[in-house]
């Protein structure tokens, strides 16, 4: 046997042909099976497209570079998930694009941040981080509170990220102007319309001013959601049922 073994190593081009048909086999093995599965994520109850608001409060998180200093994701190591809760499941991330994933923390990991401080905190801190982390390094957003939402092109934006597999109904891209809004108002007309087609949905004035929707209402809305859509003890349990 190591007589054989050693033609490999004295002969390199047999050797490459050998290190190609080990490499192609175990591709085979990892590839193969993909062509026959619908879907790599598992399903997760509670998982749903973002709502017009907190999808516009994602993109303007996106643009001014948050994800440059906060991370979205959880790795399953001891002090992560003793620091920051449950470790990130693929389907949290199933409807971004693009993800928030990575390690770059220069603050904290915002996966599970959702609930964990009030809206005002929010809007404390947007507009003055350093008056509620004195050691932060983290710029003031205080101009978000001024610029108000465009809707013109939320519907679109809709219709793209269905494209690329967002499962938006055709109801709530034609609704998306006015869910935009609806988010912001219990009392609006819509309200249960709103709820029936974002179940778990926050629905209140997120800025401190309800007569204007600002990008400060849209990124606390996305913000407040981060980590709450899936009750983790019911994961846990149906997890544990599954592996008996």
């Amino acid at each position: 046997m190591l007589e054989k073994h050693q033609v490999l190593e004295k002969n390199s081009i047999l050797l490459t042909i050998g290190i190609l048909i080990v490499v192609a086999i175990g591709g085979l093995v990892e590839i193969a099976p993909l062509f026959y599965i619908e879907n790599t994520i598992e399903k997760v109850k509670g998982m749903r497209p973002y709502t017009p608001l907190e999808q516009f409060g994602r993109n303007v998180y996106t643009r001014e570079g948050c994800y440059l200093c906060h991370s979205q994701m959880i790795r399953p190591l001891r002090d992560e998930v003793e620091r920051y809760g449950h470790y990130s499941l693929a389907a949290e991330s199933m409807y971004d694009h693009p993800f928030q994933w990575g390690s770059k923390r220069t603050g904290p990991d915002l996966a599970r941040v959702g609930g964990k401080y009030s809206d005002e905190w929010h809007r404390e801190h947007m507009k003055n981080p350093q008056g509620i982390v004195p050691e932060s390094v983290m710029p003031t957003y205080a101009f978000l509170s001024d610029n108000m939402l465009d809707d013109k092109l939320v519907a679109d934006h809709l219709k793209a990220l269905r494209i690329v597999g967002v499962p938006y109904t055709d109801e709530q891209i034609a609704a998306a102007k006015s869910d935009l809004v609806t988010q912001l108002d219990e009392f609006a007309d819509d309200y249960d319309g709103f709820v029936a087609r974002y179940p778990n949905a926050a629905v209140r004035d997120f800025d401190g001013d309800p007569e204007h929707a600002t990008e400060m209402d849209a990124l606390i809305a996305y913000l407040q959601m981060l980590g709450t859509l899936v009750d983790f003890d019911q994961y846990e349990a149906l997890a544990d049922e599954n592996l008996r």
